[in-house]
């Protein structure tokens, strides 16, 4: 009897294994499975062509970039930034922070604005959104493609897609554009040449990052807040209202320190905008 349990007893375990290991099965195929794709998206990721990707010319001419004005050209404060479309930074200063300095100090008359593309070699679709700016101000729309970009970065990055045209052409349509002249203009490429011109301004002036401001003789990279941004700007308008009064102090009897040192601007600048 022992004899008999000890044998049933072994032939339980045994089918018992065996079940283990028919149930086990499918975990290891599945397991298998797993690594061979995972290998497969590794290598295709590291071979696929970087599409939208492009090498930036560095000698392109700096003397004819040309920035997108916003605001007041006489401002007693400048501020030129350097931004990349594609840029999550960017996207937070010109969503969080842009918003309250177009309302407080822009549309006031306390600064002028004058935005510079920067694209950045890693982000792949930042040329292309460049580009889809500057065909929307050839229509006076630069400003609006300028909030949509920014506001809806996350459909249209590299991430997103391969291929953003077609998010654009909608953005373009929405914004009332005529959309066949955009059109011809995005396929054409038409400024690349400018937005080439704008970042290699930014590289003369030592450019790192993005965004990157300059205001009055200060340049700060970083999505500032807007109480950041304000002391900046106080700062600024100090320091030119110290060099108006040393430049009427020396200047001849009857001339107004407005006369005396008239703000500068930039060669073929825009046609100033409003927000």
């Amino acid at each position: 009897m022992a004899a008999k349990r000890v044998d049933t007893g072994r032939g339980r375990r045994s089918r018992v294994v065996s079940e283990q290991r028919r149930s086990n099965r499918p975990f290891g195929i599945a397991l298998g499975i797993i690594a061979i794709v995972g290998v497969l998206a590794l290598a295709w990721s590291v071979t696929r062509p970087k599409r939208g990707v492009t090498d930036v010319d560095l000698k392109a001419d700096p003397t004819q970039a040309r920035g997108y004005v916003l605001g007041d050209t006489t401002a007693p404060v400048q501020v030129i930034e350097f931004a990349d479309f594609e840029c999550p930074a960017c996207a937070t200063f010109a969503t969080l922070t842009e918003p309250d300095v177009r309302k407080q100090l822009i549309e006031t008359g306390k600064i002028g604005w004058r935005y510079f593309d920067f694209p950045l070699p890693m982000h792949q679709n930042t040329w292309e959104a460049s580009n889809a700016a500057a065909c929307a101000d050839e229509q006076g729309k630069f400003w609006a493609m300028h909030d949509t970009l920014f506001a809806n970065q996350d459909r249209w990055n590299g991430e997103a897609t391969s291929s953003p045209k077609g998010v654009f052409k909608g953005y373009a349509q929405s914004l009332g554009l005529d959309v066949p002249k955009w059109e011809a203009c995005y396929d054409a490429d038409k400024y690349r040449s400018r937005i080439a011109s704008n970042r290699a301004e930014g590289d003369r002036r030592n450019v790192q990052s993005t965004p990157t401001f300059i205001i009055g003789g200060k340049m700060i990279p970083g999505a500032l807040t807007f109480d950041e941004f304000t002391k900046y700007v106080a700062a600024a308008q100090q320091s030119a209202s110290v060099t108006r009064g040393a430049a009427a102090a020396g200047a001849p009897p009857g001339t107004s320190p407005a006369t005396a040192a008239p703000a500068a601007t930039a060669p073929n600048a825009p046609t100033t905008k409003k927000p």
